[in-house]
C-alpha cells in the first residue's frame, strides 16, 4: 500500500507547537546535563536570527498594508455611510479590547509571578537597550506632537518610531482616497504588489517558526535555569498565569462585551448568534487565520444569521483586516507582562501609549497566523520595551493564537450583523 506524502504533511500550526515542545524539552535537557553554555552559544543565536527577520518586517507591513487597508475601504460606492461607522465600530472595540488587557495585566500582574533573582538577570542582560531612548518627563501634549514625524526617511529607519510611520500610513492613505483611481492607479498597483511581497515575506520567515521557536525557547531556559531546574518551573508558571490573563481578557469580550453589543445594537437572539457562527469560530480555531477563516464567516453571517450579502461583502472582508479585537488584547497583556518581568514601571503615558499603537497597528494587519507577533513588536517599540521579551511569551502564544483568533472574527460578525439592524433597508441597489 502506498502512502501519499501529501497526506502527511505536517501543518505549519503543529510544527510550531512541536518547536515549542522541543524546545522545552531541549532546554531542560541541557540544564540537567550541564549543555546551557552549549545552548547559549551555538542555539540561542538562531533564535535571536528569527526575531530580527520579524522586526525587520515591521514598517514595511505596516506601511503596505496599512495604506492599501485605507484606499481599499471605497470598494463600494453606495456603502459611504455604512463605511464610516463599520470603521468606528471596529476602533471602539478595539480600544475597549485594548483597554480591558491594560487593565487586567495591571490588575493581576502576571510578569510579578517570574523569580525576582531571574528578573534582574532579564534586566541586566538588557539594560543597554531598554534605556538607549529612556521616558523622560513630558509636556502633557508632547505625546501628540511625538506622533508627527518631521522626517519620515528618519522615522521609518528606527522601529522606535513606529507611531510617526502608522501616522504617515493613515494620512497617505486619505490622500489616495480623495484622488480620483485614475490618477493614483499606478501608486494603487505598486502598493498592492509591495504588500503581495511582505505578505509573502511573512510566509517565508514563518516556515523558519519552528526552528526559530525551538531555539529561543531552549535559550531562554537555560539562561534563566542557570544550573537548577527550578528556574524552569517558575517561568512556566509565571507563562500559565500570563496565558490565564489572556484568556481570561478573552473570555471578558466574547461573553460579555460582545453580548451586550448584540443585546443592544443588533436585537438579535444571542444563543441564536452563537451557534449560527459556530462553524466560523471552529474554522479560525484551527487555522489562526481571519482571511483564512473569511469565506466560512461570510457564509455563516449571510445564511445561518440572515445577513444582507451586501452589508456582510463590505463589513467582513475589512474587519479580517481591520477589527483585531482578541489580537489587540492579547498584545496589550504581553507588552505589560514583558515590561513587568523586565522590571520596567509602566506609567500612565506609557499605558497610553501601548493602547493607541496596539489600536492604531492593527489597522491593515495582515490577517494571516504570525502577523500579530510582528504587531506586537510595534507594541514594545513605542514604549522602549526590549523585543527580546518576545521568547518569553512563545512557548504559549500558538495556543493563545488560536483563541484570539476566533475572538476576532467572532468580533467581525457582530459588527455585520449590527450593521445589518440598521443598513439593510437604506442601502441602494
Amino acid at each position: 500500500m502506498k502512502i501519499n506524502p501529501r497526506k502527511l504533511k505536517i501543518s505549519l500550526s503543529l510544527k510550531i507547537i512541536l518547536g515549542m515542545i522541543l524546545g522545552l524539552g531541549f532546554g531542560i535537557f541541557s540544564v540537567t546535563f550541564g549543555l546551557a553554555n552549549f545552548v547559549s552559544n551555538w542555539i540561542a543565536p538562531i533564535g535571536e536570527i528569527f526575531v530580527r527577520l520579524l522586526k525587520m518586517l515591521a514598517i514595511p507591513i505596516i506601511l503596505t498594508s496599512m495604506i492599501k487597508g485605507i484606499y481599499d475601504l471605497r470598494t463600494v460606492k453606495g456603502l459611504k455611510k455604512i463605511a464610516i461607522s463599520v470603521i468606528s465600530f471596529y476602533l471602539i472595540t478595539t480600544i475597549i479590547a485594548v483597554s480591558i488587557g491594560v487593565i487586567f495585566a495591571i490588575g493581576l500582574k502576571p510578569g510579578e509571578v517570574f523569580p525576582e533573582d531571574k528578573q534582574q538577570l532579564l534586566i541586566q542582560k538588557y539594560s543597554e537597550k531598554s534605556n538607549e531612548n529612556p521616558i523622560e518627563k513630558q509636556k502633557p501634549l508632547q505625546f501628540l506632537v511625538d506622533i508627527v514625524p518631521d522626517n519620515i526617511f528618519s522615522a521609518s529607519s528606527k522601529n522606535s518610531s513606529m507611531l510617526q510611520i502608522i501616522f504617515f500610513s493613515v494620512l497617505t492613505g486619505i490622500a489616495i482616497l480623495s484622488l480620483k483611481e485614475e490618477k493614483t492607479k499606478s501608486v494603487r498597483l505598486f502598493i498592492d504588489s509591495a504588500n503581495d511581497i511582505v505578505l509573502k515575506l511573512v510566509e517565508i520567515i514563518m516556515s523558519f517558526a519552528p526552528l526559530g521557536v525551538f531555539a529561543l525557547i531552549a535559550g531562554v531556559i537555560c539562561y534563566i535555569s542557570g544550573e537548577s531546574t527550578d528556574g524552569t518551573i517558575a517561568l512556566l508558571k509565571s507563562l500559565g498565569f500570563y496565558a490565564g490573563c489572556v484568556i481570561l481578557g478573552l473570555l471578558t469580550l466574547i461573553l460579555i462585551i460582545y453580548p451586550i453589543i448584540l443585546k443592544l445594537f443588533s436585537k438579535i437572539n444571542i444563543k441564536y448568534f452563537f451557534k449560527g457562527i459556530l462553524p466560523a469560530q471552529l474554522t479560525a480555531f484551527s487555522t489562526s487565520s481571519s482571511a483564512a477563516t473569511l469565506p466560512v464567516t461570510k457564509k455563516c453571517v449571510d445564511q445561518n444569521l440572515n445577513t444582507d450579502q451586501r452589508i456582510s461583502s463590505f463589513v467582513l472582508p475589512i474587519g479580517a483586516t481591520v477589527n483585531m479585537d482578541g489580537t489587540s488584547l492579547y498584545q496589550a497583556v504581553a507588552a505589560v507582562f514583558i515590561a513587568q518581568v523586565f522590571g520596567m514601571d509602566l506609567g500612565i503615558m506609557e499605558l497610553l501609549t501601548i493602547i493607541l499603537t496596539a489600536t492604531l497597528a492593527s489597522i491593515g494587519a495582515a490577517a494571516v497566523p504570525g502577523a500579530g507577533m510582528i504587531i506586537l513588536l510595534i507594541v514594545l517599540n513605542s514604549v522602549n520595551i526590549p523585543a527580546e521579551g518576545l521568547a518569553l511569551i512563545f512557548a504559549v502564544d500558538r495556543p493563545l493564537d488560536m483563541l484570539r483568533t476566533t475572538v476576532n472574527i467572532t468580533g467581525d460578525s457582530v459588527c455585520a450583523v449590527t450593521m445589518n439592524r440598521y443598513f439593510k433597508d437604506t442601502l441602494g441597489v
